[in-house]
């Protein structure tokens, strides 16, 4: 399943090369809603990884963008207690306020199509 939330570009960290195959990269957006007349602020750190590492770099930082992503956790024992870890996986970033003096399209899009888990196959050859 795929979520997806608005919010601004506030932290880019560099990629992290994890395994001789496997790198990741991180990054922060800030989002500030009304509730009940108080301004809440939260944020959310997500995970690019392989060939979505770059997505983060089209973007400025204080730009307003729509993150859409999958949920992962997973389990695993050490020393003999269970630990657990959850990650945002970022798939697709776009960007969301064009300036008022422009007429463009958002330049900003960053094109991608879902992780292969969300792609269902169903041709019978």
């Amino acid at each position: 399943m795929s979520y997806e939330i608005n919010g601004k570009l506030v932290a880019r960290y560099d990629i992290v090369q994890r395994t001789e195959s496997f790198k990741t990269r991180e990054f922060v957006i800030e989002k500030t809603e009304d509730i009940n007349g108080r301004s809440i602020t939260n944020y959310v750190k997500f995970q690019c990884v392989q060939d979505k590492t770059a997505m983060p770099d089209r973007f400025n930082m204080g730009d307003e963008v729509k993150v859409m992503f999958n949920i992962k956790g997973s389990k695993w024992m050490k020393d003999g207690r269970e630990n657990y870890i959850t990650n945002l996986d970022a798939w697709r970033m776009e960007t969301l306020k064009l300036s008022s003096d422009s007429d463009m399209p958002p330049a900003g899009n960053y094109n991608d199509i879902p992780p292969a888990d969300d792609i269902v196959d169903d041709l019978p050859f």
